[in-house]
């Protein structure tokens, strides 16, 4: 039986910070667009209710990283800082762990910091990374087929 270690670099925490913070902008903007044309809706037919978006940053940021990290591992942010999120072995995470992994950065961002930061320092895990057992790591660009050599642009 042949078992190589593999391994996995634990993204930073910085790289993690910033590749939230282009997620919150991202699906902020979209739902700011979203209020926008609700107002502009409302006003034309005259009524007065609320816009029907208003508060539901939480929830589309908690379905937007779902959807994303459980179909891949990397949001929009993430894939702008060259981290991913996977299991503890490396491997892609699902639909499910997805859900879990980011229910506390959608909604519970604070405790699920500051619990991670306090009790899994050395891991660099957050609360729901713990409770999903997954981490977030950096890509490994050069994570290709052995068999094929990649020539960038002026390197010929």
């Amino acid at each position: 039986m042949d078992t190589e270690t593999r391994t996995l670099y634990i993204a930073s925490w910085t790289d993690r910070f910033l590749a939230w913070l282009v997620d919150v902008i991202v699906v902020g903007a979209a739902i700011a667009v979203i209020g926008e044309l609700a107002s502009v809706v409302s006003l034309l037919t005259g009524s007065l209710a609320a816009s029907p978006v208003a508060g539901l940053n939480g929830i589309a940021l908690f379905l937007y990283w779902t959807a994303l990290e459980g179909s891949g591992g990397q949001s929009a942010g993430k894939l702008v800082m060259d981290i991913a999120v996977t299991d503890e072995r490396g491997d892609e995470i699902d639909y499910g762990t997805a859900a879990v992994e980011s229910f506390g950065k959608a909604f519970l961002l604070p405790i699920d910091c500051l619990v991670g930061w306090l009790a899994f320092e050395k891991e660099g895990l957050r609360l729901f990374n713990k409770l999903s057992s997954t981490v977030v790591v950096e890509v490994d660009e050069t994570d290709h087929p052995g068999d094929v050599a990649y020539v960038y642009p002026g390197e010929e």
